[in-house]
C-alpha cells in the first residue's frame, strides 16, 4: 500500500515537473512573438533564441525544485504555491540572464524580452495550477445533481458547502445559503451566493427550484432547530442536518455525514451534560453491578460505565437474549473491560446473593424492573415481586455486603400513583429510602421522566405506527409528560452515585413538559409526511392506570439545591421500618400463594397517596 501511494505521488511530481518544463519554451517564444507585435521574429534572434533555451529550461527546472514546486499538491494550490512561483522565477531570471550577459553580452536578446518572458513563466505556471483547483472544487457543477439549500452560512456551512463541491460524486449541488446574519446577504461562500433569512426558507425553495434542505447549524438550541424544522417542513422538500458541534469539533465525524433530524433535536430544550469529571474519578477503579443490564437504560448506563475503566462490570438479566446482545457490544468496544453477565432474576434471592458474595461489588445500578403501566395493572402480583421483592432482595444484599452505594432507578409515576406500576415503584423508593438509616450502604434514588427511545416508551410505538401508515394512537390531546433521553438519563444515574450522601431522591430538570400530541406530530412531519392527511392521530382515551399530568415531587419531599444546576433534590418521607417490614413480609407471602387482593391492600396502606384504578 506504501508503495502504492509513493508511486502515485511519483507520477504526479513527474506530471506537474514535466508541465513547468514544458511552460518554459512556451513563455520564452511568446515572449519574442509579443516584442516582434505578434509578427515574424527575424531569423538571427530566432537562431539566438532556440540556442540559449537549453540553458534556460535547466536552470529554471533546477530552481523549481530548489524552491519546492512540487512538494504541493495542485489540489490545493493556494497563496504559498504562488509565492515559491514567484521566488523560483525571479531567481531562475536573475541566475540565467546573468550567465548569458557573461556568455555573449545578450547580444540579439531584446531587453524586455527576460521581462515579458518572466510575466509569461509565471502566469503559464500559476495558470493551470489554481485553474485545476476550481475545476476540482467546483466539479459538482459540471454534473446534474440535486440542488441543495443550506440553512446557516457560518462555519458549519462553509465547510458544508467546501465538501459538497469538492465530492461531486454526491450528486448534490449547493444553490444557495439563507442566514439570519443580514450583513452576509448578498455575498457569496465559494462562490454560492447567501440570498436571505432563516425566514424565508420556504419562499428560497421555491424561487431557486431547491430540491434538498441541508441544515448547518449544529450550535442552534433545540426552540430554534424546532422552529427551523417548521420551516423546512413547510418547503415540501426533504432535509437533513449536520452532526452536533462537539462531534465535528473531536474529529468523531465530518461535516458531510448528515443525518436524518431526530426527536431528540425538538425536546425545547438543550441537553444536560453533568459532571464527568467527577463521575469519572467516582466510579473508575470500582466494582459495579447493573441489575437490568440488558434493558434500554442498563444497556446505555453499561456503555457510558465502560467508558470509565471500572475495576469490573458485573450485568444481571433475566432475558438471555438482550445480555447476550449487551455482552457482546461491550467485548468489542471496550476489550480490556473485565467483564461478567449473569442470567438471573432479582425475584430469586439466591442467585442475588450468591452474585455479591463472589463480586461484592462497591456500586450497585438498579435498573430492573417492571415498567408497562397498562400490562401491570392486572398483574399485580408480578408487578409486586419484581419491583418491590426484587428490589428489596438487591438492597438488602447490598446492606449485608457493605457496598459503597446503590442507586436505585425509578420515575416520576411513583409521584402521587395512579396505576400500579407506579405504586410499586413508590414502594420500593420508601424501602430503598429507609433502610439508608440503619446502613452503611448509602441508598440513592434516581427519578426519570420518560426515556426517549427506551423500551416500552411511546417514540417506538409511534415509529412503528408510522411505518404501518398509521393511525398514531394518543389517548388524550392534552396528555402531558416529560421526556429525556437515554445518555442524559444514565448520566444522571451516574453523578447521583457521585454526589449522593444517601436517602437522597434526584432528579433531571427537565423544564416543561411536552404535549403528547405535539410529540406525534413532529414524529410525522419528520418522516415527511403530513398530519391528518398522510397519516391520523387517533385520540383512544386514557388507559387503565394512566393520568394526564406527571409530577416530579410529592409535596412533602422538600426540595434543595444541588452542586449542578440541573439536578432537583429531595429529602425522602420517614415510615415506620417495623410496620414497613412487616408488610414486606405479608407481600412475600402474599406472593408465594397469588393474593392480589392482599397485594392491593398493602400497597394502598403503604402508599396511602395512590389512587389505583383497581382491575377488575
Amino acid at each position: 500500500m506504501d508503495l502504492k501511494k509513493s508511486l502515485q505521488k511519483l507520477r504526479s511530481q513527474g506530471a506537474a515537473f514535466t508541465h513547468d518544463l514544458l511552460m518554459v519554451p512556451v513563455a520564452w517564444f511568446c515572449a519574442y512573438w509579443l516584442r516582434f507585435n505578434l509578427d515574424v521574429i527575424p531569423e538571427a534572434y530566432l537562431e539566438r533564441a532556440v540556442a540559449v533555451l537549453p540553458l534556460l529550461m535547466v536552470v529554471q527546472a533546477g530552481v523549481n525544485w530548489f524552491f519546492g514546486l512540487y512538494r504541493g499538491v495542485w489540489r490545493f494550490a493556494s497563496i504559498p504555491d504562488l509565492i515559491r512561483i514567484l521566488q523560483a522565477v525571479t531567481v531562475a531570471l536573475v541566475v540565467s540572464f546573468g550567465l548569458l550577459f557573461l556568455f555573449f553580452r545578450l547580444e540579439d536578446v531584446p531587453r524586455s524580452v527576460p521581462i515579458i518572458f518572466g510575466v509569461l513563466l509565471v502566469m503559464l505556471l500559476t495558470g493551470p495550477r489554481f485553474f485545476y483547483r476550481w475545476l476540482k472544487d467546483h466539479h459538482i457543477d459540471l454534473r446534474s445533481g440535486e440542488r441543495v439549500l443550506i440553512v446557516g452560512a457560518g462555519k458549519a456551512g462553509e465547510m458544508l458547502a467546501r465538501d459538497l463541491l469538492r465530492k461531486g460524486g454526491r450528486s448534490y449541488v449547493p444553490v444557495a445559503f439563507v442566514d439570519n446574519k443580514k450583513r452576509w446577504h448578498g455575498q457569496e461562500v465559494h462562490g454560492v451566493p447567501v440570498v436571505d433569512g432563516c425566514d424565508a426558507i420556504p419562499q428560497v425553495v421555491e424561487k431557486y427550484a431547491i430540491d434538498f434542505v441541508m441544515l448547518a447549524v449544529p450550535s442552534a438550541r433545540p426552540a430554534q432547530r424546532r422552529y427551523l424544522v417548521e420551516l423546512c417542513e413547510q418547503s415540501g422538500v426533504p432535509f437533513r442536518t449536520v452532526p452536533e458541534l462537539d462531534a465535528l469539533m473531536s474529529g468523531r465525524v465530518s461535516i458531510d455525514q448528515l443525518r436524518e433530524v431526530s426527536i431528540e433535536d425538538l425536546l425545547g430544550r438543550d441537553p444536560v451534560s453533568l459532571d464527568w469529571d467527577g463521575i469519572r474519578a467516582g466510579l473508575a477503579g470500582k466494582i459495579i453491578l447493573v441489575t437490568g443490564g440488558g434493558g434500554s437504560i442498563g444497556s446505555e448506563l453499561c456503555r457510558q460505565v465502560g467508558r470509565l475503566k471500572p475495576a469490573s462490570l458485573l450485568l444481571l438479566d433475566q432475558s438471555e437474549f438482550n445480555l447476550y446482545s449487551i455482552e457482546m457490544e461491550l467485548k468489542v468496544q471496550f476489550p480490556m473491560l473485565k467483564l461478567h453477565a449473569y442470567i438471573g432474576d432479582v425475584e430469586d434471592a439466591a442467585t442475588v446473593e450468591r452474585l455479591f458474595a463472589r463480586h461484592t461489588p462497591d456500586i450497585v445500578f438498579h435498573a430492573a424492573a417492571y415498567k408497562h403501566v397498562p400490562l401491570l395493572e392486572h398483574q399485580v402480583r408480578e408487578a409486586v415481586n419484581n419491583n418491590v421483592l426484587g428490589t428489596r432482595n438487591v438492597a438488602e444484599a447490598a446492606d449485608r455486603h457493605k457496598c459503597s452505594e446503590f442507586v436505585l432507578i425509578s420515575t416520576d409515576k411513583a409521584v402521587n400513583p395512579t396505576n400500579v406500576m407506579g405504586a410499586t415503584k413508590r414502594l420500593a423508593e420508601l424501602f430503598c429510602q429507609n433502610l439508608d438509616a440503619r446502613s452503611t450502604t448509602r441508598f440513592i434514588t434516581v427519578r426519570f421522566g420518560n426515556v426517549l427511545g427506551s423500551t416500552g416508551s411511546v417514540v417506538p410505538l409511534f415509529r412503528k405506527q408510522i411505518e404501518a401508515g398509521g393511525p398514531l394512537t394518543v389517548t388524550h390531546p392534552d396528555m402531558e409528560r416529560y421526556f429525556m433521553t437515554i445518555p442524559e438519563a444514565t448520566q444522571l444515574i451516574m453523578q447521583a452515585a457521585v454526589i449522593g450522601d444517601g436517602g437522597e431522591i434526584f432528579v433531571l430538570d427537565m423544564n416543561e413538559p411536552v404535549k403528547i400530541s405535539y410529540l406525534a406530530e413532529q414524529m410525522i412531519r419528520l418522516s415527511g409526511k403530513v398530519p391528518g392527511e398522510d397519516i391520523e392521530i387517533k385520540y383512544v382515551g386514557l388507559r387503565p392506570g394512566e393520568k394526564l399530568y406527571e409530577e416530579l415531587f410529592h409535596e412533602q419531599e422538600k426540595l434543595q439545591p444541588t452542586g449542578h444546576e440541573k439536578i432537583l433534590l429531595a429529602q425522602y418521607r420517614k415510615v415506620d421500618w417495623e410496620r414497613l417490614s412487616t408488610s414486606m413480609a405479608e407481600m412475600k407471602e402474599a406472593c408465594d400463594h397469588f393474593d392480589e387482593a392482599c397485594l392491593m391492600q398493602q400497597l394502598q396502606k403503604l402508599v396511602p397517596e395512590n389512587c389505583i384504578n383497581r382491575p377488575d
